[in-house]
């Protein structure tokens, strides 16, 4: 059996940030996640009128962070186009099923989460915070926050543990059928 069609078949968590149904879900989750960071990050840090900015910047901060995530889940789609042995055996399928098996899988997703952490951080200092009446330092804390705390650290999430039951009644089924094809191939040489 073709691995690829294998892995093919059981779509990793990071791949639902691309396609919906899950979408609906993910959106409300996202603006919640960055409502509450946005607010405690302003009252933290002592600002005046939290109300009035909230309203203000919350729609940019949370489409910013859900494409930053887009463009992390589309770095990580990458890795499955790339051919080779070396790739598929320590990256491609580790990707999908388990970035902890190995350093290179793992690093390869940690730079996804960077890329969509970077991306949050920099779009909003330089977008989203850039007519607010607030001093440079506190655009670059409450950018800084919701880089570090918004970042899909689901991209990490191994997909094994989601897809165990699945994957198990799929090997189960099909080390049955090769037995009962080997059994059948077999009794005719014992004629």
């Amino acid at each position: 059996m073709n691995k690829n069609k294998f892995y093919n078949i059981i779509f990793p968590i990071w791949i639902l940030f691309v396609f919906p149904p899950v979408i609906f879900f993910m959106l409300p989750a996202n603006f919640l996640i960055d409502s509450i960071v946005l607010l405690i990050a302003l009252k933290l840090l002592k600002i005046q009128k939290i109300g009035e900015i909230y309203k203000k910047i919350i729609f940019k901060v949370w489409i910013f962070g859900f494409l930053s995530d887009i463009v992390g889940a589309l770095f990580l789609l990458l890795s499955q186009f790339i051919p080779g042995d070396f790739w598929y055996d320590n990256i491609l399928s580790n990707v999908v099923w388990n970035p902890f098996n190995n350093i290179f899988s793992f690093i390869y997703c940690l730079v996804a989460l960077t890329i969509s952490g970077v991306l949050i951080y920099f779009l909003n200092k330089k977008i989203t915070f850039k007519n607010l009446n607030i001093s440079p330092k506190n655009k670059n804390k409450i950018a800084l926050s919701l880089a570090i705390i918004t970042a899909p650290y689901l991209f990490l999430l191994p997909s094994s543990l989601i897809y165990k039951d699945y994957t198990q009644k799929i090997i189960g089924y099909n080390v049955i059928k090769i037995n009962n094809y080997n059994n059948d191939y077999t009794d005719i040489y014992k004629l």
